[in-house]
């Protein structure tokens, strides 16, 4: 087997950086990556979202289903010493992620915080509907 090296070019970097992004690629594998954790009396969600704001993120319930979506748009600049642009970039995209969380859970159970690209959220955990008693009247 052979061993070809491989040869740098200024701009392998660009196209690796631009077509290696799941905005280009439609692989959205790599975005919101979840883990859950269940405790006693709730669930917590921790979502990953490195280099979106707090204000481009939106949370909504409907019909049982927490529906996290997050936009993201960035640019690039680089520059030599003389200040002549080498290198520009921009990526902009969009994803979204949906959770079933039962039909009890209300829209006030939900707690949400941000922090350094990290999004969790907690809700409680959907309580069991105990079968109600009821009388029936004897006509």
């Amino acid at each position: 087997m052979k061993f070809f090296p491989r040869t740098y070019d200024l701009f392998d970097d660009v196209f690796d950086d631009m077509f290696n992004t799941p905005f280009f690629t439609g692989r959205n594998n790599g975005l919101m990556r979840t883990d859950i954790t269940e405790k006693d009396d709730h669930y917590l969600l921790d979502v990953e979202l490195p280099g979106c704001k707090k204000e481009d993120i939106q949370i909504g319930l409907r019909d049982g289903y927490l529906n996290i979506s997050a936009s993201r748009n960035s640019n690039k600049e680089e520059k030599d010493d003389k200040g002549n642009l080498i290198r520009q970039e921009r990526y902009s995209g969009s994803f979204s992620r949906s959770f079933y969380v039962g039909e009890n859970v209300e829209e006030k159970d939900i707690k949400a915080s941000y922090d350094n690209g990290e999004l969790k959220i907690t809700f409680p955990k959907e309580k069991e509907k105990l079968p109600e008693n009821k009388t029936i009247m004897i006509e």
